[in-house]
């Protein structure tokens, strides 16, 4: 059965959707022709730009994962490290979001700084930590955030990258993309939008 936005009510709600602005917020200043060749170097400055300029929890992050029909789902939770390894997070094994990270090990994490204009999107597959890291984060959680986790059931996951992007928005909608892609030796980049668009100028001049 069909029905029309009047009969759920939500007539008023969609007219007030189309009526939102995006991209209400100030892009800080950014220069891509001095970028870092690895991925994790950039979004250490942006997170602490993110934090410094008052952005609140900027460590949060929506996690997308599939499950074994190949139905996503996606919820936030908080980015716990990253190292050489990946991109880490945890979570219990119990949990929808393990299983289906058990189902199938491959997820992406979105990154949304509003005020800032940017995102931060990292995808690739993932791996478990050893049971001691897991019962290392465990601990370092308070009593309360540990409270009814059955033994062994904490696990720290990582993503271990192979595409990393950083987007910041323009008010021209020639929004700067900056793609990392993992190679045999290490990263590739490629960049465009209206920051390409400025250096080109520049070579031009």
């Amino acid at each position: 059965m069909t029905h029309h936005d009047s009969d759920l009510g939500l007539a008023q709600l969609n007219d007030w959707l189309r009526g939102r602005h995006a991209l209400t917020g100030v892009a800080p200043d950014w220069d891509v022709r001095d970028l870092p060749e690895d991925p994790a170097i950039l979004f250490a400055d942006w997170v602490r730009a993110a934090a410094a300029a008052g952005v609140a929890e900027p460590h949060t992050v929506t996690l997308a994962t599939v499950d074994a029909e190949g139905v996503p789902d996606a919820r936030t939770l908080i980015l716990k490290r990253i190292d050489e390894r990946g991109w880490g997070f945890a979570s219990t094994r119990s949990s929808r979001k393990g299983a289906q990270l058990d189902a199938v090990r491959a997820a992406a994490l979105n990154f949304w700084w509003q005020p800032q204009v940017r995102a931060v999107r990292v995808r690739g597959r993932v791996e478990e930590a050893t049971p001691e890291e897991s019962a290392a984060d465990l601990a370092a959680r308070s009593a309360a955030a540990r409270a009814g986790i059955a033994d062994g059931d904490w696990v720290l996951w990582r993503v271990v990258p192979s595409r990393v992007e950083f987007w910041q928005g323009e008010a021209d909608r020639r929004h700067t993309r900056l793609v990392y892609e993992a190679a045999a030796d290490g990263w590739s980049r490629t960049l465009s939008g209206r920051a390409a668009d400025r250096i080109e100028e520049e070579t031009r001049a």
